[in-house]
Formats: C-alpha cells, sequence, structure tokens
C-alpha cells in the first residue's frame, strides 16, 4: 500500500497528474495489471524504467487516461445536442465558443465540428479541444481512424467529411481546421473562459467524488450565463443547483 502511495507522489512531480484524486482501487487495479505485464515486480522498479524509457512512460500515461473514444458516441444524445441545444445557443448569436475537454484522441471535438457546420459556415467555428495525454492529442491532429471508430456518424456526414484509404478514414482538412487542440489537466490548469457549450464526456467516472465536485465548479465558472454543460451518459449530475446548473435535458445542464 505504501509503495503504491510513493509511486503516485513520484508520477505527480514527474507528469502533474494527481493520481490520488482517481478512484484509487479501479487506478491500481489498472497500473498494477500494466506493471506486471512489462515484468515488473514493484511499483519502484517500475517508475525507475518508466523515467528511463519513453516508450514505457507513453504506455503509463495512455494507460492512466483511458482513451476510448468514437464518433457520435451515444447517438441519441447527439442527436439532442444537434435539434435543441445547438439552436438554442445559435438564438441571437453568430458564433459559440466551444470547449471540448478530455478530447482523448480527437472524435468528440470533430464530432461537434461537424454538426456545427449544419448551422453555421466552416469559417465560423471555433473548438478549443483539450486533453492531458500528447500522444492522444497527436493522433486527434492527423485525424485518421479505424472504421469502427464511425459506425453511428450519420451517411451524409461520413460522404461529406470523410475520406476513406484503405481500412481507415481521414477527417477532412476542412474540419480539422476548426479544431485547434491543447494539452490540458483538469485537476491543476486554468479553465477556459465565456465557454458557450462546455462538453466533458465519461472521464468524471473515474474521478474521487471531492474531485468531481471541485472539477464541476471550475466548469460552471467557464461557462457564460445560459451556457450548457454536456456530460456523459453515466454522469447525471445528482445536486445541479450546487454548481449553478439546472436540468436543460438528460445529461444536458444550463447555467443560471
Amino acid at each position: 500500500m505504501q509503495e503504491y502511495a510513493e509511486f503516485v507522489k513520484r508520477v505527480h512531480k514527474k507528469t502533474g497528474i494527481d493520481l490520488s484524486l482517481y478512484k484509487e482501487a479501479q487506478m491500481k487495479r489498472r497500473l498494477t495489471s500494466l506493471r506486471d505485464r512489462r515484468g515488473y515486480q514493484t511499483f519502484s522498479s517500475y517508475f525507475e524504467a518508466i523515467s528511463s524509457d519513453t516508450s514505457l512512460f507513453d504506455e503509463l500515461l495512455d494507460r492512466m487516461t483511458i482513451n476510448v473514444s468514437e464518433f457520435y458516441r451515444n447517438r441519441q444524445r447527439f442527436d439532442i445536442l444537434e435539434n435543441k441545444v445547438i439552436p438554442h445557443l445559435l438564438q441571437g448569436k453568430k458564433r459559440i465558443k466551444v470547449w471540448s475537454a478530455a478530447c482523448s484522441t480527437g472524435e468528440e471535438p470533430y464530432t461537434l465540428a461537424m454538426i456545427l457546420s449544419q448551422f453555421l459556415p466552416l469559417s465560423q467555428i471555433e473548438i478549443m479541444a483539450s486533453d492531458i495525454d500528447e500522444n492522444a492529442m497527436e493522433r486527434a491532429r492527423k485525424g485518421i481512424y479505424p472504421e469502427r471508430s464511425l459506425k453511428e456518424v450519420p451517411a451524409h456526414i461520413k460522404q461529406k467529411f470523410f475520406r476513406r484509404e484503405g481500412a481507415f478514414y481521414h477527417v477532412s482538412s476542412e474540419i480539422k481546421r476548426c479544431v485547434t487542440f491543447k494539452k490540458h489537466n483538469l485537476l491543476a490548469d486554468e479553465y477556459e473562459q465565456g465557454c458557450d457549450l462546455v462538453v466533458c464526456r465519461n472521464v468524471m467516472i473515474y474521478f474521487t467524488e471531492e474531485a468531481k465536485n471541485t472539477i464541476y465548479q471550475k466548469f460552471s465558472r467557464s461557462l457564460n450565463r445560459g451556457g450548457i454543460f454536456f456530460v456523459g451518459s453515466t454522469e447525471q449530475i445528482f445536486s445541479p443547483n450546487k454548481f449553478q446548473f439546472e436540468v436543460f435535458d438528460t445529461f444536458f445542464y444550463q447555467k443560471g
């Protein structure tokens, strides 16, 4: 137990990622499995190894930050975003400020750009996308995805914004230009301000209740009054008024 706590401290110092704010049993199980697979008996020897081997270090980062994504993930939620949320946010506005937080390998911000293209010229769409994992964002910037990532994409969107090459699909350069990627640690860095829509899905489940409360407060401060916070389908906020939110629709919260 003490050894894992020491590992957590050393990782925090090296990466800025505070694993103590993640649910311990879940994270410890995940990292123990990775450590054992790489042939290390202790967290101490594993830390020495990741400190001198870049590929081991990158693998650890990937494992800590859980990169699982696809376009239009939970499609019905994105239908509500398109049919109800975006029209509401665009009332009396020519553009909106959008932040896709913990964006992983980029499917989410590109999905947002594709949806916004139904309402605005691409030149007026600006999405800030952030993640703690540089490797994931490097993949996002390339915009190349296997077919399984596109299973929920509507046919007309697939035809318009993707180019197939062999077994992979390339996101069009026009959509890529709408998204700016930047490294951001939800637990430690300054948050964007003046946002109309903040999307942060399927990452909060990994945090402790205390960390979640802090993050929700910060997201609330990020949003303009009337702005919308869109969360994942297992991440319902049970006391939204604590964060100046009210329910706009299932998994969508409006800042009061």
